[in-house]
Order: structure tokens, then sequence, then C-alpha cells
């Protein structure tokens, strides 16, 4: 099955869970600005932005996995079964 990767910038402790923006960085690849209301802590933040996300893309959480950047605040997720056009058309509808 195919899928691709997508990059997140993550606030946490941002007040509110969601999808702020969407951004070209400066190689040229998507770049997607997140907040959380959880803390960086145990894990929490990196649970609540692939819960939002899952919920935005309409994917169940399973079809989302953290691969780089676990204790960063930019983190690349794996989004198994959709190509980077259909992710950024999800996120910006």
């Amino acid at each position: 099955m195919s899928g691709c990767r997508l990059r997140v910038r993550v606030t946490p402790r941002g007040g509110a869970d969601r999808i702020d923006a969407i951004q070209t960085d400066e190689a040229g690849h998507s770049l997607v600005r997140v907040r959380v209301r959880a803390a960086p802590a145990d894990g929490e933040a990196n649970a609540a932005v692939i819960k939002l996300l899952a919920r935005a893309l309409g994917l169940p959480r399973s079809r989302l996995d953290l691969v780089a950047g676990a204790t960063s605040r930019t983190k690349t997720l794996w989004v198994d079964g959709l190509d980077e056009v259909q992710v950024l058309d999800r996120l910006v509808a």
C-alpha cells in the first residue's frame, strides 16, 4: 500500500488541539504546524498529534506512525495509504 512522510512542527501546551498552517520549508517540503494541549512528557504530545492528524485525515490512528523526532518539536510521521497530495488536500479542506 502507498503512503507518505509528513513533517509536522508541534507546539505542545498550545491551549488547543488544532492545525495552524501548512507551510513550505526552506528545502521546499510541506510542513504542517500544529498545536496540542498535551505536555511534551511521557509521549503525551506525540499521542495528541497523532490523534489530531488522524481525525483531520479521516484515518484510524493506527495508519499514522511517528518515524522521527519523538523528542523534537519537528516530527516526521508516516501516513499509510495516502500520498502527499491527498494528505494536504484533506488537511486544507
